[in-house]
């Protein structure tokens, strides 16, 4: 059975307590098993090695895995890898939190998208003996690269299956910082301004998403306030600002779900985007923990999630 109602203090103290245990080591970890080259074409075997290794770890955090092959013109089999709470409730609401797990076919991929499946598995750690009024799907996706196949054929599922999917919050290039001022550009059309300095992390959002969005600041001024945070909700599903539709969340968006990315801005700040260069030595460790520890206070806070008694 769940515990009893914590107060505010005791709730604020739980969710710190919980996610200092994401570590910079932790992160480093997943990186150094993850980084390099996985594409379907030029390096399908390092694509189904971290495949493996995703499955592997969220097995061993006690979630439920479940292979879910991806429909595409290709013979080869792709799969989305999805763990599951193993809470034996198919009413709840589901949470959806993703990464995906391919690259383009040169790049190792350490920001793209190394980087978020790192903060991914630490969030999925930290989460997964927790139980709450919404449950907590990690998704990795395949393809991503190829035209978001994999998220695509996801929420074409989720429609299809009517599964109650309440949101969805994608983790997308997640680990470049540039404190000079001059590297962050800004994407065409988007009707703000950006700080001049590449160092904080972006969200964008739907109109539906705004209770994510919420959440998210709350979480990084409550637990993270040293990571800088600017969010945006796009009018409609971002038709008129075509750079913030490049990632998982679209699928998402298109379909009316609630949804987010989470976002270091990729070239609008990373000169190692789909480059070669994109290696481990180019990310900001802690810049990655700060932000896995913000959403995981985020879910925590939306999903409702607890200790449970024995």
């Amino acid at each position: 059975m769940l515990e009893r109602a914590a107060s505010p203090s005791e709730h604020q103290a739980f969710i710190a307590s919980q996610v200092t245990q994401i570590t910079e080591e932790q992160i480093v970890r997943h990186l150094e098993a993850l980084v390099g080259v996985r594409h379907p074409v030029t390096a399908p075997e390092a694509l189904r090695a971290s495949g493996l290794y995703l499955s592997e770890q969220m097995k061993s955090f006690g979630l439920d895995l479940l292979e879910e092959e991806i429909e595409g013109e290709r013979n080869e089999r792709f799969v989305n890898l999805i763990g599951r709470m193993s809470d034996g409730r198919v009413d709840k609401k589901i949470l959806v939190i993703g990464a995906h797990y391919d690259t383009t076919s040169e790049s190792p991929g350490a920001d793209d998208n190394a980087s978020g499946l790192a903060a991914l598995l630490e969030v999925a750690r930290l989460l997964a003996p927790l139980r709450g009024k919404m449950t907590v799907q990690f998704v990795a996706f395949s393809l991503e690269e190829e035209g978001f196949l994999g998220s695509d054929h996801y929420a074409r599922q989720v429609r299809r299956n009517k599964v109650p999917l309440w949101g969805a919050i994608i983790l997308e290039c997640v680990g470049y910082t540039d404190g000079r001022v001059g590297s962050q550009t800004v994407p065409p059309g988007l009707p703000m301004k950006l700080p001049d300095r590449g160092d904080f992390i972006g969200l964008v959002g739907n109109a539906p998403a705004e209770p994510i969005q919420k959440a998210f600041e709350v979480a990084v001024s409550t637990y993270c306030p040293e990571l800088p945070c600017i969010s945006f909700l796009v009018p409609g599903k971002g038709e008129a600002i075509p750079d913030t539709r490049r990632s998982d969340h679209v699928p998402f968006w298109d379909r009316g779900y609630r949804a987010v990315m989470l976002t270091d801005t990729a070239d609008f700040r990373n000169p190692h985007y789909h480059k070669k260069s994109d290696q481990l030595k180019t990310l900001d460790i802690p810049f990655i923990t700060r932000v896995a520890r913000s959403l995981a206070a985020t879910a925590i806070e939306l999903a409702e999630l607890k200790q449970v008694s024995e």
